[in-house]
């Protein structure tokens, strides 16, 4: 029965790191402005915050296991391809 625990364990581990994760990247998308969104050739500041912002709830709630997978994907694509664009505005 002590693999189900550890099995448990991993699993709060995971939905928690995710959790930051998509936190992290849904707070930051609010940081920026609207005009900076579209210097850098990306997508709209409200389409990222309302993609963000439903992978959190997503996450938050539990329900929905692929499309879950799909919003983290968004907030990795996010945090790797968006907020460095959005950063290298600001050093020009």
């Amino acid at each position: 029965m002590e693999i189900f625990a550890i099995q448990g364990y991993v699993d709060l581990v995971v939905f928690v790191v995710l959790l930051a994760v998509k936190l992290f990247a849904f707070i930051n998308s609010l940081l920026w402005s609207a005009e900076s969104y579209e210097a850098a050739g990306k997508l709209t500041k409200p389409a990222w915050t309302i993609i963000l912002g439903i992978g959190v709830l997503l996450q938050f709630i539990g329900i929905l296991f692929i499309l879950s997978i799909a919003f983290t994907i968004a907030a990795f694509v996010y945090l790797a391809d968006v907020r460095p664009a959005l950063a290298g505005l600001r050093r020009r």
